[in-house]
């Protein structure tokens, strides 16, 4: 069982998303043994997940190592364990720092710091069972210190969200996000809406447990593990705090009050194929022969650098969700739109060419890949969905499995259904119509234009 699936499973069963922190303040090994037990025993019954912090077994040498094997065991079967470690490091370095969280301590998941790069961290996304939660944007105060940093127009925490993207190939990847900065925290959740959290910061940190729910959930009310340590620990009846945080907790998503993202981005996105020219307004004869009051050429965001790399942002954002080993885009006027996603998201592209080569390799598919391997269809727009499929039969052909489409704008013609019939399924970053709505609020369009491009889509 994958991960986040084993999670989701006792998320659903628990009816909690409270993650008991075990950061014993013992003086010797016996209290830190009791004192987790103890805590286990008196929580489990609420608790979505248990987080042992390793430095505190650690500090009692040997005998808290096995200690805190102990008392991972202790926890029942049916929950999740994240190893509070922050591990990261090279090579087979690395492995062995996996083999300890998984294989010796048991451990289903581990805390990793991103600094040396994702090369660090493969050993432990190699294993699909088991989870790791990347640090993102920490609860200290101190961590604006690096993790806010301008990297090229975005803040370094921005940043890691984007890339555990293209890490996230086995779909065992989640984000540490503190709750001390909600604000921050609807700022990565709108960057990754599918990814899990793990959020400290709520009690001795001072988080509001409100403002990181209403910042953090998914839009299903999950995709948040509440981390709360100390004060749960450290009162009377452990039981009944976890208790009382587990029903304040559901109190807050239900109804589902996740935080939802201004328009600024689809807004911004509308903006920009106006000013790159790819949208246009008049009356085309289009390729049909159909005269039509708008007209959509995407070929055009070649000559507008920074627009292109917004929209591959987009696109990232949509294929975070989806698992693949390459992209496929589709020429030509998707083309340099995969290749600017290939490049925002650090993954393989190949095309297929419309007519095989006459010469040399004598290729049909262009790039390097190996039959058996998943690739994600890009391409500019959805109309019909015709063209899809017919690049799809020559994807699979080469004994390649498609699963997804993705496109930017989906002209709401009947794409999805096609696709859909045939067993794939179509993503969209946004719809004509939801870009037409932006364009009317903006004042980008007048009332007339507005009603010539709704009255011609109500038509198809």
């Amino acid at each position: 069982m994958h991960f986040f699936d084993f999670l989701t499973a006792r998320v659903q069963s628990a009816d909690s998303l409270l993650c008991v922190g075990l950061d014993p303040r013992a003086r010797d090994v016996a209290s830190l043994r009791d004192e987790c037990f103890r805590l286990i025993d008196a929580t489990a019954e609420f608790a979505a997940a248990f987080k042992p912090n390793s430095a505190f077994f650690e500090v009692f040498g040997s005998a808290g190592i096995a200690a805190l094997h102990d008392v991972i065991a202790r926890v029942p079967a049916e929950i999740p364990v994240i190893l509070d470690a922050k591990r990261g490091d090279i090579a087979d370095t690395a492995e062995s720092y996996a083999r300890a969280a998984f294989d010796v301590l048991g451990a289903h998941a581990v805390t990793v710091n991103p600094y040396l790069g994702g090369d660090a961290l493969q050993p432990f996304f190699a294993r699909p069972e088991r989870g790791v939660f990347v640090l993102c944007k920490t609860s200290n105060p101190g961590a604006d210190e690096f993790q806010s940093l301008d990297v090229g127009g975005h803040l370094l925490f921005e940043v890691i969200a984007e890339r555990t993207r293209a890490w996230n190939v086995n779909g065992n990847v989640g984000l540490v996000v503190g709750a001390t900065d909600p604000a921050n925290l609807a700022r990565v959740r709108a960057l990754v809406p599918d990814l899990w959290f793990l959020v400290p910061g709520i009690g001795t940190q001072g988080g509001d447990l409100a403002a990181a729910l209403a910042a953090g959930l998914r839009a299903d009310g999950l995709g948040m593990l509440i981390n709360v340590s100390r004060a749960i620990a450290a009162v009377p009846d452990p039981r009944a705090e976890a208790k009382r945080l587990r029903d304040e907790i559901n109190r807050n998503r239900r109804p589902v009050r996740f935080w939802k993202p201004d328009r600024s981005e689809t807004g911004a996105l509308a903006r920009a194929l106006i000013d790159s020219e790819c949208i246009r307004f008049g009356q085309f004869t289009l390729k049909s022969g159909a005269v039509s009051p708008i007209y959509i050429d995407l070929r055009q965001l070649v000559a507008h650098p920074s627009i292109l790399q917004r929209v591959a942002r987009a696109y990232a954002r949509k294929l975070g969700a989806l698992k693949f080993d390459r992209l496929a885009g589709i020429p030509y006027a998707a083309l340099p739109i995969a290749t600017a996603i290939a490049l925002e998201m650090d993954r393989p592209l190949i095309y297929p060419r419309r007519e095989a080569k006459e010469y040399g390799t004598r290729a049909s598919i262009e790039g390097k890949f190996a039959p058996g391997e998943t690739v994600v269809v890009i391409d500019d727009l959805a109309t019909t969905g015709e063209s899809k499929i017919e690049t799809i039969k020559k994807l699979t052909s080469a004994g390649l499995i498609v699963r997804d489409v993705v496109v930017l704008i989906d002209r709401e013609q009947g794409a999805g259904e096609v696709l859909a019939a045939s067993g794939y399924r179509l993503h969209t970053v946004t719809t004509l119509s939801e870009l037409l709505v932006e364009w009317q609020r903006s004042g980008a369009i007048t009332p007339e234009q507005f009603d010539q491009v709704r009255q011609s889509l109500e038509n198809k």
